[in-house]
């Protein structure tokens, strides 16, 4: 008996695949400005206020020099949809925060706060965590006042510093997260 059945291959294009490495470094003449770089193509991020650094302090503004790798995509469902991603995906609830406190057992992790409780809420009013990739930063072991609550998120549009995280526009974010998952290291300095 004759097979008259016909075999498809399919070919998984490289760029339907995570991305192995991010490159984020300075950009030359501001060290609060920068390049993220992948897969050949390149955008403009903000740093922090403290340029890069090889000694990131809690409060100093800096962010950390390094090689890390993105744990989970927070995303503000009531204002987009879902983006596409390799990432584990999470939407922000209005009590969702991040413990900044070195004093806390809780620092560097995420939290949750009651109505009128004091913290770094993840529900902002501006748009800069519609989108939040949380980075592996001293993350295992975590070490008070080594440094809290560095993310890629969204950037104002003056791109002026950050308190310590990357930021981009969204266009550069979504772009990113098609391609982003939790094996693809992001190289810092």
């Amino acid at each position: 008996m004759e097979s008259n059945a016909i075999t498809i291959t399919y070919k998984t294009a490289t760029r339907d695949r995570p991305l192995t490495a991010i490159r984020v470094h300075r950009a030359a003449g501001d060290p609060r400005r920068g390049w993220l770089t992948a897969d050949g193509w390149t955008v403009p991020v903000a740093l922090g206020r403290g340029g890069i650094l090889a000694n990131k302090r809690e409060g100093d503004g800096g962010t950390p020099k390094g090689t890390y790798r993105p744990l989970q995509l927070w995303w503000r469902a009531d204002r987009h949809p879902r983006p596409r991603t390799y990432l584990p995906v999470r939407p922000i609830r209005p009590e969702d925060a991040w413990c900044e406190d070195p004093q806390d057992r809780r620092y560097n992790q995420p939290i949750r706060l009651v109505r009128d409780q004091p913290g770094d809420r993840l529900t902002r009013e501006d748009h800069l965590y519609d989108f939040i990739v949380e980075i592996d930063h001293n993350a295992g072991p975590r070490i008070a006042g080594r440094g809290s609550a560095v993310f890629l998120h969204l950037a104002r549009p003056n791109f002026s510093p950050t308190a310590g995280c990357i930021s981009m526009t969204k266009s550069a974010m979504l772009r990113l997260l098609r391609r982003m998952g939790p094996q693809t290291k992001i190289m810092i300095g």
